[in-house]
């Protein structure tokens, strides 16, 4: 279990654990492993010329994190924030940035057969980023991987390459 593990190979390691929350309609999984934590929202000091989805940055027990609001990189139709919206704090090898979603519903455990490749859809998501649909009972999961999301160039976030 090196930290070089290929996480596209998916049916290699059996059960894996995700954490399950929701953005508009959608709701998505990431890997549990890269959560370092879940906080409520509060407003991050704001960061000049950032791009609209970076809402600013919040100081995490002295380390300055980055928080992307989901809902407007994946251009849901609202953003509200209430007492549901939440971060999810990753922890992404070097880097810790937090993730703004509407809720956070569970921790789920897909087993590899429940796992399907994304269909090649025209989507806000970078396909590259979606590592392919979970599937439980009526649930239909998208499986972010989160990593390669939050070290996209248009993300702007400097620093997260290794």
């Amino acid at each position: 279990m090196g930290m070089m593990e290929n996480v596209g190979d998916l049916s290699a390691s059996g059960a894996r654990e995700y954490l399950t929350f929701r953005l508009d309609q959608e709701e998505y999984g990431i890997d549990i492993l890269k959560v370092q934590e879940i906080r409520g929202y509060e407003p991050p000091t704001r960061v000049a010329n950032a791009p609209n989805f970076i809402k600013g940055v919040v100081n995490l027990r002295g380390t300055i994190v980055p928080i992307v609001d989901m809902r407007l990189k994946f251009s849901c139709s609202k953003a509200e924030y209430n007492s549901f919206t939440v971060v999810i704090i990753l922890n992404l090898r070097s880097r810790i940035v937090g993730i703004v979603v509407d809720s956070v519903s569970d921790v789920m455990e897909l087993p590899p057969e429940s796992l399907k490749s994304a269909p090649d859809i025209d989507s806000v998501i970078d396909s590259g980023s979606v590592l392919g649909l979970g599937s439980l009972g009526e649930r239909m999961l998208i499986l972010l991987d989160i990593e390669r999301l939050m070290s996209a160039p248009d993300m702007g976030l400097v620093g997260v390459s290794e």
